[in-house]
């Protein structure tokens, strides 16, 4: 077998594992394109290294031992990443904070495809762990207690087998558990929000209504889908915004009031951080079709939203879901 036969059945053998791999390296980073990153620099060090892996550990563990050494490397030089509610105090609607931060601040959203597989039970359990609210509150550990964390209670490692993937004992690695735990009860652990389920129709019916409010730019409608308390926030402006009634003012106001053009908007539907999200693209500046503007990402608690993501930063993230970037009457399916 030729040298060229041999590289090709390792690649072969890796690239299964990218998925997997993505949803652990994201978890860890907080990025999408980090977690890309990271995988892609995994899977080169699997391929030169692997004459010298001889089948003492399974494949996968191999693998997943590389990637956290990676993400380990990556993350002491890389910015803890949040979500505007953990760094800053909620703006008014009439005075919101519009400076921009750079990209390494926030959370950013990922597709479904690129971090979920498996059976239904498995896909169900990545839904809930790839969470916006749950990736923020991964990122307020530090990097070993994550690694630790994502192990145990995400992948449901025994901790004999997390402490040999990290070099450590079962008690260092039993003791960070118990301290990430602490770390994320002291800060309210994370949120509570309804399973997505695509298929369930109430659900559907209150995303088919806040598409139909949000296209036309209806606010009492949009105002009937929120809780009292529902949180506004879009990186990477520091703004945020909670309540309904200062919600309705920025809609009318700094947000959709002056101009900005968002009456008559397209709403894509796309899957994002195992919740309901949007594409959303304004109508073009030259009557054109529509343009990016963001990526939605909606979270619902008891059947109302509660949190509404917007990411702007569209000319990195549109390509993620294979969106184009100028949308016509004939793809807009109008």
């Amino acid at each position: 077998m030729s040298v060229t036969r041999d590289r090709d059945d390792v690649a072969e053998r890796l690239e299964p594992f990218r998925r997997e791999l993505t949803a652990f390296c994201y978890r860890m980073l907080g990025s999408a394109f980090e977690a890309e990153d990271a995988v892609q620099e995994t899977l080169v060090r699997a391929w030169t290294k692997f004459d010298g892996f001889e089948g003492r550990a399974a494949l996968r563990t191999w693998l997943y031992r590389i990637a956290t050494n990676v993400c380990l490397d990556m993350a002491p030089a890389a910015q803890r990443r949040a979500r505007p509610m953990d760094l800053f105090s909620p703006g008014s609607a009439t005075a919101p904070k519009l400076a921009q931060l750079e990209e390494n601040i926030w959370v950013g959203p990922i597709p479904d495809e690129r971090v979920l597989s498996g059976n239904p039970a498995e896909v169900a359990v990545g839904r809930e762990t790839i969470r916006l609210a749950f990736v923020s509150a991964l990122q307020k550990l530090p990097a070993r207690q994550r690694a630790v964390l994502i192990r145990r209670e995400v992948l449901a490692w025994s901790a004999a087998e997390t402490a040999e993937l990290l070099e450590a004992s079962v008690a260092s690695v039993n003791s960070a558990l118990q301290r990430a735990r602490a770390t994320l009860a002291a800060g309210g652990g994370v949120p509570e929000t309804d399973t997505f389920k695509p298929l369930d129709e109430t659900q559907q019916a209150l995303l088919a209504r806040y598409v139909r409010a949000f296209e036309a730019l209806d606010i009492d409608g949009l105002k009937r889908l929120l809780h009292e308390d529902t949180v506004l926030n879009m990186p990477p402006y520091q703004m945020w915004v909670r309540g309904v009634v200062e919600l309705g003012e920025w809609w009318l106001g700094a947000g959709c009031g002056c101009g900005c053009g968002c009456r008559g908007s397209r709403m894509l539907p796309v899957e994002a951080n195992g919740t309901p999200a949007f594409a959303q693209c304004r109508p073009a500046e030259d009557g054109n079709g529509w343009t990016p503007w963001g990526i939605t990402l909606l979270e619902i608690t008891d059947g109302r939203i509660s949190t509404m993501t917007n990411h702007m930063n569209v000319e990195r993230l549109f390509p993620l879901w294979g969106l184009p970037m100028r949308l016509t009457a004939h793809t807009a399916g109008i």
